[in-house]
C-alpha cells in the first residue's frame, strides 16, 4: 500500500484544490468570437507535441479528464489582472542555503517573464511559524509541515499590495493528510494561494535539474490560478502528472492553446514574452526550454 501511495501523489496539486474561479466583468459577456486567432498562435501550434497514449502510472492513464477548448475557457469565470491586482508574490518559508535562495529568486525572474508579470519575494517566514499540530515525522524520519495549515494559517491572512497570486516556498517536505506519504504542494485557486516544496525536487538532482522542475511547478500552479485547466491537446506544461519522471517528460512550454487562453485577458506582446523566456534559458543554462523557444521564435519569422 505504502508503495502505491509513493506512486500516487500529486506534484501538480490541482485536485487538492479549490477551483471556484471569478474573472473581471469585462470578460464575462465576450464570446470566442471577440478572440479571432491571431497569427502568432496558428504558427506555433505546429511545434506542440501531441500527447502519446496514456501507460499504466501516467496521470491520465487512470482520469478521463475532458480538456478545455478557449471556448470553455473564455466562458468560465477567471482571474484577470487588473491596476489593483496585478503582482504575483513567493512567500519563503524555512531554513534556505544559498543555492535554494538563488533557485527562489530565478523562479521569480521566471514568473514575472511567464506570466509578464511583476513578481516580488516577500521576506523569509521562519520555520517556527508551524505549530507542532501541524508537523510529523515521517516513516524516513523526515519532519513534513501540513500543507493545509500554510495554506489556511499562513497564507490566507498575508495581504500584501496589489497580489493577484501568492505562492509559499518551503525547504521542508509537505503532507495533506495523515494518511498520505507526502505531497509537492497544495493550493486554493478560490483564494489564489498556493505553498509548494523544493524538498523532493532535490532529491537526486543537480541544480539545473531541480530548478527546471519548479519553474514547471510554479508556473503549472499559478497558470491554474488564471483559469487554465489541466492540457489534454499537448504536451505542455499544463499537463497533469502522477510522478516525478512523468513530470521530468513533460514540457516546460505552454501548448499554443493554453498560451492563447492567457494572453486573452493578459494581453501581453506574445513576441517579446518569447523573446524574454529564450533569453531567460540560454542565461541559465536550461537547453530544453531554450531549445524550445528558438523553435517557436522561428516559426513566427
Amino acid at each position: 500500500m505504502k508503495r502505491l501511495l509513493l506512486l500516487v501523489f500529486v506534484i501538480f496539486c490541482s485536485c487538492q484544490s479549490e477551483k471556484k474561479e471569478k474573472s473581471s466583468p469585462s470578460l464575462q459577456s465576450k464570446t470566442e468570437q471577440d478572440f479571432p486567432l491571431l497569427p502568432y498562435f496558428a504558427d506555433i501550434k505546429a511545434n506542440d507535441v501531441k500527447l502519446g497514449k496514456p501507460e499504466f502510472g501516467d496521470w491520465l492513464y487512470s482520469r478521463k479528464e475532458k480538456g478545455q477548448s478557449f471556448g470553455q475557457f473564455i466562458k468560465t469565470r477567471h482571474v484577470v489582472p487588473t491596476k489593483e491586482e496585478n503582482i504575483i508574490y513567493l512567500e519563503p518559508i524555512g531554513e534556505f542555503n544559498s543555492q535554494q535562495l538563488k533557485q527562489i529568486e530565478l523562479v521569480r525572474q521566471y514568473l514575472q517573464v511567464f506570466f509578464q508579470l511583476e513578481t516580488k519575494v516577500l521576506e523569509n517566514v521562519s520555520n517556527d511559524i508551524i505549530p507542532n499540530h501541524a508537523r510529523r515525522i515521517n516513516n524516513v524520519g523526515q519532519e513534513q509541515f501540513l500543507a493545509g495549515y500554510i495554506l489556511n494559517d499562513v497564507l490566507k491572512k498575508e495581504n500584501p499590495d496589489k497580489r493577484i497570486a501568492l505562492m509559499a516556498i518551503t525547504e521542508k517536505d509537505l503532507y495533506p493528510k495523515p494518511e498520505w506519504n507526502y505531497v509537492f504542494g497544495l493550493a486554493s485557486y478560490r483564494d489564489k494561494i498556493a505553498v509548494s516544496s523544493m524538498y523532493r525536487m532535490q532529491k537526486e538532482a543537480d541544480f539545473n535539474l531541480s530548478l527546471d522542475r519548479l519553474l514547471k511547478i510554479c508556473s503549472h500552479e499559478i497558470g491554474h490560478m488564471f483559469g487554465l485547466h489541466h492540457c489534454i491537446e499537448a504536451n505542455c506544461v499544463m499537463n497533469g502528472t502522477n510522478s516525478m519522471s512523468e513530470t521530468d517528460m513533460h514540457s516546460i512550454r505552454l501548448c499554443s492553446l493554453c498560451q492563447r487562453k492567457l494572453n486573452s485577458g493578459f494581453k501581453y506582446d506574445n513576441v517579446k514574452r518569447l523573446k524574454e523566456l529564450e533569453k531567460y534559458f540560454k542565461e541559465n543554462n536550461l537547453a530544453e526550454g531554450l531549445q524550445l523557444m528558438k523553435k517557436d521564435l522561428k516559426s513566427i519569422e
